[in-house]
């Protein structure tokens, strides 16, 4: 569920039209052009038979390169900062944080396709057919990433609207983005972690 959330970020064009090659461009644009971003979030968590569904939301900050934060709102609080070096993950409920060596976090990931440094090297991206108003793109890791399944990155025109993600085990998280602002001035220490006190750290 952790390793779901860090992820909190991609042929058939003649199939498929003008409009889902717009969709690739724009994911490309996306990525070359947003030095930095923030926006909210809704997070839809489906299980794999369907019959479960929990939704969460928060607002999401990113600096490139693999600088990142992700803050859940109560009753399911819940921080992950990314300072460049490590990912961090804070459960206040717990008091408990753990930390990751950004290799090992980060990978081919969502959060890598959003804040990481390079789309090319990292994914093959994939036209999709319109889907719920959106263009679709697919994002397929050029290395085998067991994390997750499949990728797929919403547009509505030019802007980044959602992301679906499927992981190992078949749960599926979808995050619907709104309030986008693409390169602002974000302080440094919004992606610094500090340990609150008496809080237990776990290093892995």
């Amino acid at each position: 569920m952790m390793r779901l959330k860090v992820f909190l970020l991609c042929g058939l064009l003649s199939l498929f039209g003008h409009a889902h090659a717009d969709a690739v461009a724009a994911l490309k644009d996306f990525v070359r052009e947003a030095k930095s971003g923030r926006a909210q979030f809704s997070q839809t968590v489906t299980s794999p038979d369907g019959s479960r569904t929990k939704v969460t939301s928060g607002s999401f900050e990113f600096q490139r390169p693999n600088q990142f934060r992700f803050a859940y709102l109560p009753p399911t609080e819940q921080l992950i900062v990314a300072d460049g070096q490590k990912v961090w993950m804070f459960d206040p409920g717990l008091n408990q944080a753990s930390s990751h060596r950004m290799s090992q976090a980060l990978g081919a990931t969502p959060a890598a396709l959003l804040a990481g440094g390079n789309l090319e090297r990292d994914f093959t991206l994939k036209a999709l057919p319109s889907k719920g108003g959106l263009d679709w793109v697919q994002a397929l890791p050029k290395q085998a990433d067991g994390g997750f399944q499949s990728l797929k990155v919403g547009f509505k025109g030019r802007d980044l609207a959602a992301l679906e993600i499927v992981d190992g085990f078949g749960q599926s998280s979808r995050l619907d983005f709104s309030a986008l602002a693409l390169n602002p001035v974000l302080a440094a220490d919004r992606f610094r972690f500090t340990l609150p006190a008496g809080a237990d750290l776990l290093e892995q």
